[in-house]
């Protein structure tokens, strides 16, 4: 990988991250990102059988927003009494700043040093596994993690393959999402807006008018977040992975289409330059800097594009400091996107498979093992709520801000699911998350995963356009009657008909693959 790319990466690792911990459920207890997948306590299989022989040693690899929280190895420590009792596993951990996280990976693997078990970014993974850097787990998943396979369920544990085999396990988390907008609950209530009349973008321009009308000082409607257009957070299609080629309505009966060109694309940024010249979208919409937080807490936002889940107005009323209220306008959807961008894999370096598989096997079935990764040892860094299963509180003097364990990525390690909430959050939001999930409808497309390796050097020619086209278009900021034109006409040049191309070439496979299952 060029240095530019692994820059790249990181830093779509580190925002990825970043986003997430902001309202992550660890801390003062906000849901984070949970169909078929129960997530409830499982049987963990015959990794749990009275383990005998000599006793194996893992690495366990995964990234951190920071690195500095002195108690990783007392959390070690303590894992490793479930762990050589339960396995006869022992485990070494080693966390990975996000920034450094491709980099330092890409090292690991030149250098074939130990690591046994890994996180994987959805966003990386056809490429790991185009460079033969996992293991392909079925075997593994049939021998050893039965815990894993009835936690995730039969519908998402098999949408990660690639060419018939499972490279990496996803977490249980929200599975699915739907599109809507979250607007602050102070400005709802003094316009009295009516949030349930909220079904359309027609819908939420009238508000946006009512808003802007009614204040000034700001444009009602912000980013979602740095360098992000506002169809990154409102998208009616499956962006197959990219949006190099779409599936409108997550269907259109598996054609895909050069969403740029599509109808459906213009009255979009059509809507969005109206709003921007009726003052509802700011001015520097496209080169913004400052958080989506940030500016609603200075008071210079009422609302946002996002993906929404269950608890998401709690987790994005916290990082914000103030009171937010959701509102969906799409379905919710499971896509192999949603499924599939935060996974576990075993890495080609390990020598311990069994046992790298045994021990991921307890993150899915092992309540002990999933709430020493999120909230740390009892006692110490929590304790039991009087009377509340489940629930949570910090002991007596520690609080999130002076905590020695601060680990905000609970939909990280494992089994969400099995997490403990914290005192004062919804005691049920992990039956709200499983219940979303089991709600969702399925893209067509769901399990499908895009290999541009055929078509690298147009694939990187149109990421350059549309890099450059991108977020003016889709915050307003320039006229789409001229520029969207030039855009279409410069992604066309750069080779963006043979990706869709290459791209319908590899859906039609993938669907007579599973149509003769």
């Amino acid at each position: 990988m060029s240095k530019k790319n692994v820059t790249a990466a990181s830093l779509l690792l580190t925002t990825a991250l970043v986003l997430s911990a902001c309202g992550g459920n660890n801390n003062d207890g906000g849901a984070a990102s949970g169909g078929t997948a129960s997530g409830g306590a499982s049987p963990s299989g015959s990794a749990s059988a009275q383990p005998s022989g000599k006793t194996e040693e893992i690495t366990v690899a995964f990234p951190m927003i920071s690195t500095a929280i002195p108690e990783i190895p007392n959390i070690e420590e303590a894992i490793n009494k479930i762990a050589l009792d339960k396995i006869n596993v022992k485990v070494k951990l080693k966390a990975i700043s996000s920034g450094e996280w491709v980099q330092q990976v890409n090292l690991m693997f030149t250098s074939n040093e130990k690591m046994d078990l890994m996180y994987v970014n959805g966003g990386l993974y056809s490429n790991m596994v185009a460079k033969n850097q996992l293991v392909a787990l079925d075997e593994l998943l049939d021998q050893y993690g039965e815990g894993i396979k009835t936690a995730v369920g039969a519908d998402y544990i098999n949408v990660p393959k690639i060419q018939g085999a499972i490279y990496g396990v996803p977490t249980i988390r929200d599975l699915a999402s739907s599109y809507g907008v979250i607007m602050r609950k102070d400005l709802v209530d003094k316009y009295k807006i009516d949030v349930d009349a909220i079904k359309t973008l027609d819908d939420l321009g009238a508000v946006l008018k009512t808003v802007k009308d009614g204040e000034s000082g700001f444009a009602p409607l912000i980013p979602s977040g740095v360098g992000m257009s506002f169809l990154d957070a409102y998208m009616p299609y499956d962006s197959l992975g990219d949006s190099m080629g779409v599936l409108p309505n997550y269907d259109n009966d598996l054609k895909v289409v050069n969403l740029y060109a599509s109808q459906e694309y213009k009255d979009l940024v059509t809507k969005f330059r109206q709003w921007y010249q009726d003052g509802y979208v700011m001015k520097d919409a496209a080169t913004n800097k400052t958080s989506t937080f940030e500016l609603l807490r200075s008071g210079k936002g009422f609302a946002y594009f996002a993906a929404l889940k269950p608890g998401m107005a709690e987790q994005e009323g916290a990082a914000a400091g103030t009171a937010v209220i959701t509102k969906e306008l799409t379905p919710i959807v499971a896509r192999t996107g949603t499924v599939s961008n935060v996974m576990w894999g075993i890495p080609v370096n390990s020598k311990q498979h069994e046992a790298a598989m045994k021990f991921l096997n307890l993150m899915y079935s092992d309540k002990d093992i999933v709430n020493l990764f999120d909230w740390g040892i009892e006692g110490k860094h929590y304790v039991k709520a009087d009377g509340q299963d489940g629930v949570i509180k910090y002991p007596e003097g520690v609080n999130a801000g002076n905590t020695t364990y601060n680990m905000p990525l609970g939909w990280m390690f494992g089994n969400q699911f099995l997490s403990y909430t914290m005192e004062g959050s919804d005691a049920d939001i992990w039956k709200k998350m499983d219940e979303f999930n089991k709600s969702a409808m399925h893209s067509k497309a769901m399990g499908f995963t895009f290999d541009a390796s055929a078509v690298k050097s147009e694939f990187a020619a149109v990421s350059n356009v549309v890099t450059q086209y991108k977020l003016p278009l889709e915050t307003g900021s320039v006229d789409p009657d001229k520029v969207l034109p030039e855009f279409i006409s410069k992604l066309k040049a750069a080779g963006i008909d043979k990706i869709v191309a290459e791209k319908q070439k590899q859906l039609d496979a993938w669907a007579q693959a599973n149509a003769a299952k």
